[in-house]
């Protein structure tokens, strides 16, 4: 079965639970609770990670802790994997998921999104003996992946068809597959391969070709119109007032696109 197809039983299946879900997660309800749920795969450096105390830090934590506050609630990170960032928020077990979750048409199917917030690269990685100028040199190659991302599915339908693309449940594990030598080509987002450089120094991975540039979104579920339109207004004056670009900065050393940045800020003057 194909991601979307999956994507699509979940919210079938989940279809009477969701609607209850949503009565039950609204803006209101949330700030009575007051606590804010957010879906974050806290292994993906440098969106989400923890530091040498074991906290959870990253542009992406950043993001989540400063809704919450100005929500006037408190940050509950509820810790997933990139394959069920979309069930996690289907089965209501989160509120809103903050993981370098990128805005698709598929996942537009059964979620909702917000306007975009963050930004990255998809990129093929491998050791600097390793010659790899695109997608066609993956032929008769064994490529690491995690599974559920933007980068398995481009993968999936770019790839030369004798390609086995071996794929992993989350960034973690990933990683170990290529540190441990088991797999020497990998698939990853751009933010992660200082992680795989700093744990391999004598590989010398590097990134050999950009599979595609993403676009990242907070997900909510269907339904949940006063979440969304406060959440925009949130990354909208966040985009405008440059926390969200300091954000980004701190963690990644570069800014924000500019074409992020406009489409953040692009909500009309109250």
């Amino acid at each position: 079965m194909s991601f979307g197809k999956l994507l699509f039983a979940i919210a079938v299946c989940v279809g009477v639970s969701s609607s209850l879900a949503q009565a039950q997660n609204s803006l209101a309800t949330i700030r009575s609770a007051g606590k804010i749920r957010v879906g974050m795969d806290v292994a993906v450096a440098p969106y989400a990670f923890k530091d040498d105390k074991f906290a959870e830090t990253g542009s992406d934590v950043v993001v989540a802790k400063k809704i919450a506050t100005d929500l006037g609630v408190q940050p509950e990170i509820v810790a997933l994997n990139s394959a069920n960032r979309v069930p996690f928020l289907l089965t209501n077990k989160v509120d809103i998921v903050i993981s370098t979750l990128a805005i698709t048409d598929e996942r537009k199917k059964v979620i909702d999104f917000t306007l975009p917030y963050s930004a990255g690269l998809n990129i093929i990685s491998a050791p600097k003996d390793m010659s790899l100028k695109s997608v066609e040199d993956l032929k008769g190659k064994r490529v690491a992946t995690t599974s559920g991302t933007t980068y398995d599915k481009k993968l999936t339908v770019t790839a030369p068809k004798d390609t086995e693309i071996v794929r992993f449940p989350d960034e973690s594990t990933t990683l170990s597959a290529v540190t441990s030598g088991q797999i020497d080509i990998v698939a990853q987002s751009k933010s992660i391969l200082p992680v795989l450089q700093k744990q391999v120094p004598d590989r010398n991975f590097e990134m050999k070709f950009v599979l595609e540039e993403v676009v990242f979104g907070i997900g909510i579920k269907k339904n949940e119109p006063e979440l969304k339109a406060w959440l925009n207004k949130w990354i909208n004056d966040n985009a405008k007032n440059g926390f969200l670009n300091k954000a980004y900065r701190d963690f990644h050393n570069l800014d924000l696109p500019a074409s992020i940045l406009t489409q953040a800020a692009s909500l009309p003057q109250d």
